[in-house]
């Protein structure tokens, strides 16, 4: 795998360069001490892994990864454990690594990052087996055999359930077999956001915002940082 490191301390990319030079499937082709030089690297080359710091200058770790359009794998490392929770958020990170970082949990994040799919940046076409269809204010899920119209505007939060996706309507909760990103496809953008890996929201059916959350109905829904901004523009604020 091609791989990058970016770290604004000499001494934490030359530990990454010497790990990585401990695995023969690992080639670095660069360093770089902040994330404007890689990004104008990754604008002419492509990688299949980045090695990132949290914590930089002017430009944060979360910040580059915003910027990438078709982010590869990515392994966060750091000295900082409280942003755990949030780098998961990122479909991209595959693991985090707390420095100082030794050789076995080293591995153990490669070998995670080779088990971990690439990220298709391309629509794929759907299966006969998603269980989802829609027509213009109204789609069909596939529970038992059985096709049941729902109403889109009903619909409260959509969230990932492993293989399955949990649907919220207004007058019933049902579980079908697909992806949220699948169901996402099928959703007017003006009235849905994702706004957290896990979760989809009806926008128009928010009671209350409070930090990183929101709360829909009685549900309380996380809302990760990268897609606060987004949500904030929606609103109709005062």
């Amino acid at each position: 795998m091609n791989c990058i490191i970016i770290d604004d301390e000499e001494m934490a990319r030359a530990i990454i360069q010497q790990l990585c030079s401990q695995v023969d499937q690992l080639k670095v082709l660069e360093e770089f001490s902040n994330a404007i030089q890689a990004i104008k690297f990754l604008n002419s080359t492509t990688v299949d892994l980045i090695f990132l710091d949290i914590h930089m200058p002017d430009f944060t770790g979360f910040d580059f990864i915003q910027t990438l359009k078709n982010p590869p794998k990515i392994i966060l490392t750091t000295s900082d454990k409280n942003f755990a929770l949030e780098a998961f958020e990122y479909e991209c990170i595959v693991d985090y690594l707390v420095k100082p970082i030794t050789l076995p949990r080293f591995l153990k994040a490669i070998q995670k990052a080779e088990s971990t799919p690439d990220i298709n940046p391309q629509d794929q076409s759907e299966s006969e087996t998603t269980g989802i269809s829609s027509g213009e204010n109204d789609l069909y899920i596939n529970i038992d055999r059985r096709l049941i119209k729902i109403d889109i505007p009903t619909i409260l939060v959509i969230e990932a359930k492993g293989d399955y996706i949990l649907l919220k309507t207004e007058k019933q909760n049902y579980t079908v077999h697909s992806t949220l990103k699948k169901i996402e496809e099928k959703l007017p953008d003006d009235l849905f956001l994702k706004v957290h890996r896990s979760y989809v929201i009806n926008t128009k059916k928010i009671i209350d915002i409070e930090d990183n959350s929101v709360l829909i109905k009685k549900d309380v829904i996380p809302v990760s940082r990268s897609k606060r901004p987004e949500l904030m523009k929606r609103l109709n604020l005062l």
